[in-house]
């Protein structure tokens, strides 16, 4: 029988990966500028065409755009940690689902300990608790 187990996706901090880790936050954030000034532009034009409900627009619009700079305030943080890293550490850089073969006789406490997969510089090193 098969089944459905979470598998972490560690990567080993080098230079290369440090770089490309705060190249791929950089453009996150970039984006974000952007989304957030395309709202407020969006929002000007609804309260230009829509003087009675100025308030509620502004509000909703406010809403999102405080989403999005929280968001650009986490990957600020994000960044700072990542200058803090030292190399050959192993961060959590995603978690996904994978097909797991379960079989009569397993050790169920075995099969229950996490997996993990490490990546070093966009090759898989090593395969925990397989």
């Amino acid at each position: 029988m098969k089944v459905i187990k979470k598998t972490l996706i560690k990567q080993v901090i080098t230079e290369k990966s440090k770089r490309d880790l705060e190249y791929k936050f950089k453009q996150k954030k970039a984006k974000l500028y952007l989304e957030c000034e395309q709202l407020l532009f969006e929002k000007r034009k609804l309260q230009k065409e829509k003087k009675n409900a100025t308030h509620k627009i502004a509000k909703h619009f406010q809403v999102e755009i405080d989403n999005k700079k929280s968001s650009i305030n986490q990957l600020n943080f994000k960044i700072e940690q990542l200058h803090q890293l030292p190399l050959g550490s192993e961060i959590i850089e995603n978690k996904m689902e994978s097909l797991v073969e379960v079989n009569v006789g397993m050790n169920w406490t075995d099969f229950l300990e996490e997996t993990s997969i490490i990546i070093k510089d966009d090759i898989v090193i090593r395969i925990d608790n397989e």
